[in-house]
């Protein structure tokens, strides 16, 4: 087993006012040439943004881009024909940029701050034709991974779907219980996001907002020491 752990406050961190933004791999001003990606994993930022503020019209194109509302409205526009549409807590978004996107993304509210967490993933398909989705998942019972995101491959057809052999999943567990997560392939890893509480992560205490990239095993651990929710995601790792 390999572990890579990243502690909450070893982000990069910037407040633009109406952004404070923490970056978990190098990006924008954030350089950290140990922190480039895990695997196809190259994004993962933690934001919250005022009122009314947001992010103007700007490219993107060959990246698959996970947007997880975690309090809040989300407001999206794109050059695909999508105009405004609404992003709630509790709904996941997901645009493969392919041969080229331009979107915009505010906090809906006046009155309310939004936080999310953005993820960027490298596609195994590059200029593909762009496309948006998103969809409403209801809260899952406790101690049942729920997968969110899986590849444009798969057959199941309740997960949003990227270019990527990637899974993003998450579980809420109760203090003192347990989940064996299992890994899709020997040739990827898990990147681990402690949401919220606490837990003991293949063997690596993670308290919130703490991440651990696990590699070169079959399945790991998870104990939870208090109220926990975990983020998992999961990717082809590039050195292997």
């Amino acid at each position: 087993m390999k572990l890579v752990y990243h502690a909450a406050a070893s982000r990069g961190f910037a407040n633009h006012g109406w952004l404070q933004a923490n970056h978990s791999f190098s990006f924008a001003n954030f350089y950290n040439a140990e922190k480039m990606n895990f695997g196809t994993l190259r994004v993962l930022n933690d934001d919250l943004i005022a009122p009314g503020m947001g992010f103007g019209t700007h490219p993107h194109d060959n990246m698959e881009i996970i947007t997880i509302p975690l309090s809040g409205l989300l407001m999206h526009k794109d050059s695909m024909g999508n105009t405004w549409e609404e992003v709630k807590s509790g709904e996941v978004q997901v645009m493969s940029a392919g041969t080229g996107i331009q979107h915009s993304e505010i906090n809906g509210s006046k009155s309310e701050h939004l936080s999310l967490f953005q993820i960027w993933i490298l596609p195994n398909k590059e200029n593909v034709t762009p496309r948006y989705d998103q969809t409403y998942f209801e809260t899952p019972n406790t101690g049942v991974l729920q997968v969110l995101v899986s590849s444009i491959d798969s057959s199941n057809s309740s997960h949003l779907k990227i270019h990527q052999d990637a899974q993003v999943s998450r579980i809420n567990l109760k203090p003192g219980t347990t989940f064996e997560y299992s890994l899709k392939s020997e040739i990827h890893g898990v990147y681990v996001m402690q949401v919220l509480g606490v837990s003991e992560v293949a063997g690596q205490l993670l308290n919130q907002r703490d991440s651990v990239g696990i590699s070169k095993v079959d399945m790991f651990l998870v104990k939870a020491q208090e109220a926990a929710q975990l983020l998992f995601i999961e990717v082809p790792i590039l050195d292997r």
